[in-house]
């Protein structure tokens, strides 16, 4: 199949009902189930650069977060990481996904981890890339919470994600790339401009954030070594978000980490500025999942 005609597939959105969640997800190529899981406030596309490659190789399942992209929930439960991590496992059996390899970015690798931990047998290899860490709080994260909870939050939200100097600034979006025009590109088309169109969606997005609790990803810290599938760290090098230096750490609380790349001058969305780097190392690392 053409490239084109794989990301043809891939944007086409699919919706499995599970309890009170309706799930958005993705889906392209053939062979081994992989299960992707996006950063905040994303979705799905964003794994797009990678699915021409994983197609060849896997059957690509990428899932928008609940209350992100076109997830959602009218119990609150379910914006939880572990009401997350449950809605997920249950889409999975839903879809007859019993085997697969895990992949998370940012929140999507926070969630990851969750569905992980219900079924680790059934993941073969797990990578994550930039995500949240023990005993360490992203900076900023306090004050979006806040406003997240602020009467008329929302608003003030929508009106900063409307000003391209905030976008660009370090507590917009200036954090996640080195290249700040790429804000202003296709991620901007992708990402943003569905949440300047839409309040409900806004409004989903803030509550994303609140619910999902920090105090969480510090019990990781001793719930990390439940995990002892094959993983690997793919970090972007001066991510300000969630830095190297918390993140080697982090990594010897797993039992079979095989590798640690550092992908220079990578920040939080390392695999939407430099794709092609990003994804050797994880094709190479993923490969060894396959029968």
């Amino acid at each position: 199949m053409q490239q084109s005609q794989v990301l043809e597939e891939f944007v086409n959105k699919h919706f499995v009902e599970v309890g009170d969640a309706k799930v958005c997800y993705r889906k392209a190529g053939e062979g081994p189930a992989l299960v992707l899981f996006h950063g905040y406030p994303l979705s799905g596309l964003t794994w797009r650069k990678f699915i021409p490659e994983l197609s060849k190789h896997f059957t690509c399942y990428a899932f928008d977060l609940v209350g992100l992209g076109d997830s959602n929930s009218p119990n609150d439960d379910d914006f939880s990481s572990q009401g997350e991590g449950k809605v997920f496992q249950q889409a999975l059996s839903a879809l007859g996904v019993s085997s697969y390899a895990l992949m998370g970015n940012d929140s999507g690798g926070w969630v990851a981890r969750e569905v992980a931990l219900l079924e680790p047998e059934r993941v073969t290899r797990f990578v994550l890339t930039n995500t949240e860490i023990p005993d360490h709080r992203p900076p900023w994260v306090w004050f979006y919470q806040y406003i997240a909870q602020v009467p008329g939050g929302s608003r003030l939200f929508r009106f900063m994600l409307s000003l391209r100097v905030w976008r660009r600034s370090v507590i917009g979006f200036g954090g996640c790339f080195q290249n700040l025009d790429l804000i202003d590109g296709e991620f901007f088309k992708l990402f943003l401009a569905p949440l300047l169109a839409s309040h409900e969606r806004i409004v989903r997005a803030l509550k994303f954030l609140v619910t999902m609790d920090f105090g969480r990803v510090d019990e990781f810290k001793e719930l990390h070594g439940k995990l002892t599938m094959p993983v690997a760290f793919v970090w972007g090098s001066d991510d300000p978000t969630f830095p190297e230096e918390h993140a080697r750490p982090m990594a010897t609380q797993f039992p079979n980490v095989t590798q640690f790349t550092s992908i220079p001058r990578g920040k939080l969305f390392l695999h939407e500025e430099f794709p092609e780097i990003v994804l050797k190392q994880i094709v190479e690392f993923l490969m060894g999942a396959a029968p």
